[in-house]
């Protein structure tokens, strides 16, 4: 009867275990952690050695990319809020031109009990990339801890749905915060956060 007993109570911990593992997305904080690791280590070797990366040989010394230390709190599921009546917008950008996009929705979400709002903007340009979501924006790190243009943050367009995962901790910059020869969209004023994101890429000089 013990015996039986504790088989049960085995198999509803094994139960409990699989629910809240489901919960997690199917990812424990270690799965996590290399997940991270790994994107990180990737980003790195492109940045490295590959061609396209914005150290370019003979200008700039690549010495690794600073992170932030992972923090799940960081990666959120906001609400998302269709954008009805969609209107053009320009950014700047900068080397003092404009890039044309299409807004797409708000992603709202809660960050140290303050209530934040992003601007989702969609590609508009012809080519493969159109109708790709873009995101930037800048917080109480910018030009402190971050890059004081801002940080990008990609996003997945789902049909329909009402809510989108923001991953702070693999917010990135632009290229233009290593080498001022590209071309950076700022964030829209309407993605200048009050609150700091403690997360992603740092400041690299």
């Amino acid at each position: 009867m013990k015996r039986r007993n504790l088989l049960l109570a085995l198999g509803l911990i094994a139960v409990v275990a699989i629910i809240i593992y489901s919960l997690q997305g199917g990812k424990s904080a270690a799965d996590y952690q290399s997940f991270i690791d790994k994107e990180r280590k990737d980003k790195n070797e492109f940045m490295k050695s590959e061609e396209g990366s914005p150290f370019q040989k003979d200008t700039i010394t690549f010495e690794g990319l600073k992170y932030f230390p992972t923090n799940e709190k960081y990666n959120i599921k906001a609400k998302l809020e269709p954008i009805e009546e969609k209107k053009v917008m320009l950014l700047g950008t900068s080397d003092g031109k404009e890039q044309k996009y299409l807004e797409y929705a708000y992603a709202i979400f809660d960050l140290e009990g303050v209530e934040s709002k992003l601007l989702i903007l969609e590609l508009m340009d012809a080519g493969p990339l159109r109708g790709k979501l873009f995101l930037a924006f800048a917080d109480a790190t910018s030009g402190l801890e971050t890059y004081g243009a801002g940080r990008y943050l990609d996003v997945k367009k789902v049909p329909a749905a009402t809510s989108i995962d923001l991953d702070f901790n693999l917010a990135y910059n632009p290229y233009c915060a290593y080498n001022e020869n590209f071309s950076c969209p700022f964030p829209p004023k309407e993605n200048v956060l009050k609150v700091a994101i403690l997360a992603g890429e740092k400041n690299y000089h």
